[in-house]
């Protein structure tokens, strides 16, 4: 039988990552990401433009409605028929994923922040910035991050 005990190396080991992962944690929480709301469609949103290839076909993408794109951190949008619109897929008040787009918005299960189809602007809080546009393109039938 083995015995396990409790020396003054595991203790002070034991201290030493609790103290480095405190911060680490510290820094997934905190308020509004603050982006620019100056939009224009020339933001980068990071880990979610990266990769090639069409985002979404153009038909997949709902009139009144939109389409997120787990896998690339986008949600693809089309207010009105040929409209297109794309946005980062983070809600800028805690940096969570959003996870519907239903009734004109792009919705966030973890507060309730709402975001317009339209423009990425809040239409509920608790979020206070918009959600970051991001460049794209239309070629062909497919939308494409430019």
């Amino acid at each position: 039988m083995s015995e396990s005990r409790i020396t003054r190396r595991n203790v002070v080991t034991g201290t030493a990552v609790t103290a480095v992962g405190v911060p680490l944690l510290a820094a997934c929480g905190g308020g509004d990401t603050g982006t620019d709301s100056s939009g224009g469609g020339s933001g980068d949103a990071g880990s979610g433009s990266g990769g090639g290839g069409a985002l979404i076909a153009t038909k997949d993408v709902p009139v009144g409605g939109g389409v997120i794109v787990a896998d690339r951190n986008l949600v693809a949008t089309q207010p009105t028929e040929g409209t297109f619109k794309v946005f980062s897929a983070i809600c800028t008040h805690r940096s969570c994923p959003v996870t519907k787009v239903a009734n004109g918005t792009i919705d966030c299960p973890c507060h309730g922040s709402r975001f317009s189809i339209e423009d990425g602007s809040v239409a509920q809080g608790p979020a206070t910035s918009p959600l970051e546009e991001v460049a794209f393109k239309v070629t062909g039938d497919e939308i494409v991050p430019s």
